[in-house]
This record gives C-alpha cells, sequence and structure tokens, in this order.
C-alpha cells in the first residue's frame, strides 16, 4: 500500500494511477488528516488456458453425412 498527501498525489496522479492498474492500493492523506483510498474498480477476468475445455465438446459420427430434410437438394 502506497501512503502519499495530497500534495505529492497532484504532482504524481500519473504514477499512481499506474500503481493502482497494477492492483496496488494507494492511499491519499490530506492536510486536515482524512485519508482517502484509491484501488481499481475493474476486476481482472482470467484469461481463458488453452485446452481448458477439453472432453467438454463432442462431435457425432455422421456430422458430415447430409441431414435427412436436405437430402433431395443435395443429389
Amino acid at each position: 500500500m502506497t501512503r502519499i498527501n495530497l500534495k505529492e498525489a497532484e504532482k504524481k496522479l500519473s504514477q499512481l494511477f499506474k500503481l493502482v492498474e497494477k492492483g496496488e492500493e494507494v492511499v491519499i492523506i490530506t492536510e486536515e488528516g482524512k485519508s482517502y483510498k484509491i484501488t481499481s474498480v475493474k476486476k481482472n477476468k482470467p484469461k481463458p488456458r488453452f485446452g481448458s475445455a477439453n472432453g467438454l465438446i463432442e462431435i457425432a459420427d455422421n456430422f458430415e453425412e447430409p441431414l435427412e430434410d436436405f437430402k433431395e437438394y443435395v443429389e
């Protein structure tokens, strides 16, 4: 967690946002002693892993055979 006073935060705002994007929390402290925590609202979704759906989908053996309803159009 990064703690910084308001005057410094005004100067380094873009750097602070980069820290927040990486998942770090930033606390800004005002001259009156109040503190405000900045965190990312966007939740990081895990990236799909190659092969994670392996075995979930099956293709029928007759998949490429013409359908009965369309036999007259194929011949």
